[in-house]
């Protein structure tokens, strides 16, 4: 197992390139599913759970291969294989987006209940419902969603997805993929309007997909009866954005954030504006300018965050934010509306001299001068990057266990803070232990 060793304290200065998005490459994988020609990714990036979606489709008979040049090449030629299994499904919550393609392809699916973060209960039971739906025979049995679309077919039918924590992602594009194939018109009421579901809707269109609606909440799908396949350059990943935006606004450098989409994080430039952190953007860079975040009279505001849906503040920016606001001069409020158990980097924030206090769905965050390098243990994706950008501005060394939680979203994530003058490296804990 390895670990991030960083020497906090270094300011950050340069420029840095986002790569694809993560949470729009996943189900855009699963589209290969859907036809017989072949689909190329130019720009997936280099993740831990881009490989495990890469594995799920081969074990369905779907060739996924990385080629020389970085994009991946997906062909579902033949009729898939119908069971996705728990070996790799348990690994990540996106691996389950291969129900609706398979359902819609071959008629039937069999897929494991999905694994990923864990920070709280995270239901698919809008997925099902939307397959069932569209005509769907759908039951849980041993830990798999066993799914049968009735004869001939699925069928377009109109629905609402969204439930009591708001609009699914993962939901919108699991129903929207299988109404690709359907027949006859498919409505999704309280659809997810996510950058991400758009550009899988826009990949989707492009291989011969008749979709309306993409970026609000009513989708309108009108069924074909075969897709094609295409090349796509997925979007730029706004959480690793907004992630490197955060660690420049808390080093007080000067980063300029490259191939970005500053439209996809509003939310977080208006509350970065909020808590007086400087910052130019252009069409497709954010750059945080030069401050003296640790001066009692140039801390930032503590300023306060409810994540929504998009276009609100993003869950997955939560963590990131509050250790900006571990920092901040104040006290600052934190409510987790979307998933209320997501505060497990509380804990291990405080073991770096955060002073943050849990009362329900909502963190309060006393803002502090300092912090202070210490051993913490990452308990998943985002609390990992928190403990990172916290650990760049600790006094002394911060080691982060469970690098693994971090390599699922974030490519080579010490190489690119290195190259901005962080002093970061990743380790192997067995070998440490024998120095």
């Amino acid at each position: 197992m390895e670990k991030l060793v960083i020497q906090g304290g270094h300011p950050l200065e340069g420029s840095v390139k986002v790569c694809g998005s993560k949470n729009a490459v996943l189900p855009i994988l699963a589209a290969a599913l859907l036809t017989e020609e072949k689909l190329r990714i130019n720009n997936a990036p280099l993740l831990s759970d881009v490989n495990t979606m890469m594995a799920v489709l081969r074990d369905l008979e779907c060739s996924a291969e990385r080629n020389s040049d970085g994009s991946v090449e997906l062909h579902a030629s033949n009729r898939p294989v119908e069971l996705a299994d728990w070996e790799n499904v348990r690994k990540m919550r996106g691996s389950v987006t291969v129900l609706g393609p398979l359902l819609a392809r071959t008629g039937r699916a069999q897929v494991s209940l999905p694994g990923g973060c864990v920070f709280g209960v995270r239901p698919i039971d809008l997925h099902l419902k939307g397959m069932r739906a569209l005509g769907a025979r759908v039951k849980i049995e041993h830990g798999y969603v066993l799914a049968e679309a009735p004869p001939g077919g699925l069928r377009g039918a109109e629905m609402h997805l969204a439930g009591p924590m708001g609009s699914t992602v993962l939901g919108t594009a699991n129903v929207m993929m299988a109404a690709t194939l359907a027949k006859g018109r498919t409505v999704i009421h309280g659809a997810a309007c996510e950058p991400e579901v758009e550009d899988l809707g826009n990949c989707l269109l492009k291989m011969g997909a008749k979709i309306k609606g993409l970026g609000s909440p009513r989708i309108q799908i009108e069924g074909v009866s075969q897709l094609g396949g295409t090349d796509w350059n997925v979007i730029p990943d706004r959480i690793e954005a907004g992630t490197y935006v955060i660690a420049g606004a808390m080093s007080g450098g000067k980063v300029r954030v490259e191939n970005c989409r500053p439209d996809h994080l509003t939310a977080l430039l208006d509350r970065m504006w909020e808590a007086r952190v400087p910052f130019d953007a252009g069409v497709d860079w954010i750059e945080t300018q030069p401050y003296h975040p640790r001066d009692p009279s140039r801390r930032p505001a503590a300023t306060d965050v409810t994540t929504h849906p998009h276009p609100g503040f993003p869950t997955d920016l939560q963590a990131q934010w509050m250790a900006l606001m571990t920092l901040a001069d104040g006290i600052s409020v934190i409510d987790e509306a979307i998933y209320p158990d997501r505060y497990m980097h509380i804990a291990e924030l405080a073991r770096l001299g955060a002073n943050i206090r849990r009362v329900g769905t909502t963190a309060i965050v006393q803002g502090t001068e300092k912090l202070s390098g210490a051993q913490v243990m990452a308990s998943d994706l985002r609390a990992s990057a928190a403990l990172v950008l916290a650990g760049l501005v600790a006094e002394g060394t911060t080691e982060v266990h469970r690098v693994y939680h971090i390599d699922r979203g974030y490519e080579r994530i010490e190489e690119r803070l290195a190259g901005l003058g962080a002093v970061i490296s990743r380790a192997d804990e067995k070998e440490l232990a024998e120095v």
